[in-house]
């Protein structure tokens, strides 16, 4: 890394808190700071949708994963069709009818006050371990590129938490959008240039013609729960993944909030789609012309290939050691854009929860709009620092960089979903069932994500569970203990200002 590249990152700095700044001075009320003016351009928003959900986490364990463990989780390109055509058509016009700054209200005209409250105390929690989780990960790759000892990660961790925490929490999300779209840029530049150098050095024969002596085992189907990786379930994984997080996060419904209509809404899922499958398959070429890098100057490579940490660390050491002055600063400035696009749309949507699932709905109004906002600001903020401190556990979580994200984010997002299934979908569904299957899914996810250290490790070291089969056994079990449950003869008594609200928002559903 050279002055030129420090030179390249802190410009990125200054644009993004410029656009903070900016946008700013355009809002003048809460609602804006959450969603925008509510006609916002559906490819800006499924970009932005693309960009949150890829994160430095993809960008990082997409090469990892081809470069170390082999190239079927390239597979997962072809989940996302089939996630758009039930997301778009399936959940969107359903979701679409009722404009909420939060989510959750959907939840309480079916299910109650206390389903409201645990799908949103379960979204702030399973986004507060995320952001934690992609600003640990995106600092411990720093001090590789950075050249520099993992004792650094608590002040890269706070570097990149204090600028995104800054433009976030001034200028909400527009400024969010308009900062993921630039973070889109530059990821797509970063990558570009990668194998444009890696070209220039080696010819464009990247794809490996043969099977590498360290790639795992990766049939198309195994019957054995601790094949770590197979076809079908890196395409099932991949698309209960992105539904349950389209279908139950508010950081994707926020987004579609923010659009027009239904069909808008639809025209964003699609765009996230196509920006999700080109750079996926982007970043799997990548992994391959790295890996063909190695193979030819394999004197220059300080790393072992077939190690967990070696497979993670060899990108953002390419990065930093191989790419020209300027150009290592661009990637760079595209792995901050990675974590900082995941941080900004996390903590503004964590603030729409808290302003509107408990100040009030619980009867805490501010006194003037001005106030409100104030206070919207000063959640994402606390997010925000939160976020930061909770970054220092993360590296307790086993596994590369695929494995720990998928451990992480499956605990409670196939949770999430299932409440909005249970309430949109599923007629007969009664909130002590949804409440008994709440339970029992994210039992069965803790229970699949560490059953290494549950139940032990089998002889070479595997889990006894892949994490691939986390979010297909919660949803199942969610799903079948609710259902059945709800159909007990158990006496129930309907909330009478619920079922006031809920007619009401049907009466409005059905006039719009």
């Amino acid at each position: 890394m050279t002055t030129i590249d420090y030179v390249v990152i802190a410009l990125y700095g200054v644009v993004t808190m410029t656009i903070g700044w900016y946008m700013s001075r355009k809002n003048e009320s809460a609602k804006e700071y959450f969603v925008g003016s509510g006609h916002m351009n559906p490819f800006l928003v499924g970009v932005s949708l693309f960009v949150t959900l890829l994160s430095t986490i993809s960008y990082l364990s997409m090469p990892g994963e081809v470069i170390g463990k082999g190239p079927v989780y390239l597979t997962r390109v072809f989940a996302y069709p089939l996630a758009f055509l039930f997301v778009g058509y399936i959940l969107l016009p359903v979701y679409m009818r009722q404009r909420t700054t939060s989510a959750y209200e959907l939840l309480e005209n079916k299910l109650g006050l206390s389903v409201r409250l645990l799908g949103a105390c379960l979204f702030i929690v399973l986004r507060i371990v995320w952001m934690s989780l992609l600003i640990y990960l995106s600092a411990k790759a720093m001090t590789v590129m950075l050249g520099i000892g993992e004792e650094w990660i608590p002040g890269l961790v706070v570097a990149t938490g204090v600028a995104t925490i800054i433009y976030t929490s001034m200028g909400g999300f527009r400024a969010v959008i308009i900062t993921d779209f630039l973070q889109a840029c530059f990821l797509l530049a970063g990558i570009l240039c990668v194998l444009a150098l890696v070209t220039l050095r080696t010819g464009i024969d990247w794809i490996p013609n043969e099977v590498q002596p360290h790639w795992d085992s990766q049939p198309i189907i195994s019957f054995d729960p601790a094949t770590r990786v197979t076809v079908l379930g890196t395409i099932l994984s991949t698309w209960m993944f992105l539904i349950c997080t389209s279908g139950g996060d508010q950081t994707a419904i926020q987004r579609f909030m923010s659009t027009k209509d239904a069909r808008s809404a639809r025209t964003a899922s699609l765009f996230q789609a196509i920006s999700a499958m080109v750079v996926s398959v982007l970043l799997g070429i990548t992994g391959f012309a790295i890996l063909h890098y190695c193979n030819v100057f394999q004197d220059r490579i300080p790393f072992d290939l077939s190690t967990t940490e070696g497979a993670d660390s060899i990108f953002p050491w390419f990065i930093a050691n191989e790419l020209p002055a300027g150009i290592a600063g661009l990637v760079v400035a595209a792995m901050f854009a990675a974590a900082m696009s995941s941080l900004d749309s996390g903590i503004n949507s964590i603030a729409a929860v808290t302003i509107s699932d408990f100040f009030g709905r619980l009867g805490f109004h501010p006194k003037s709009e001005k106030s409100h906002l104030r206070l919207a600001q000063t959640i994402a903020l606390t997010v925000g620092v939160s976020v930061v401190l909770g970054s220092s556990q993360i590296g307790n979580v086993p596994g590369n960089i695929t494995a720990v994200t998928n451990k992480t984010a499956n605990l409670l997002a196939p949770t999430l979903f299932c409440l909005f299934i249970f309430a949109l979908f599923i007629p007969f569904s009664r909130t002590i069932g949804v409440w008994a299957g709440a339970i029992a899914g994210t039992t069965v996810a803790i229970l699949a994500a560490f059953s290494g250290p549950i139940f032990g490790y089998l002889d070479d070291g595997r889990d006894p569970i892949s994490f691939q089969w986390i979010a297909p056994l919660s949803v199942a079990v969610n799903l079948g203990i609710g259902s059945a449950v709800s159909l007990l003869p158990i006496p129930h008594k309907q909330n009478s200002s619920t079922a006031r609200d809920a007619s009401v928002s049907t009466s409005s559903a059905e006039g719009n």
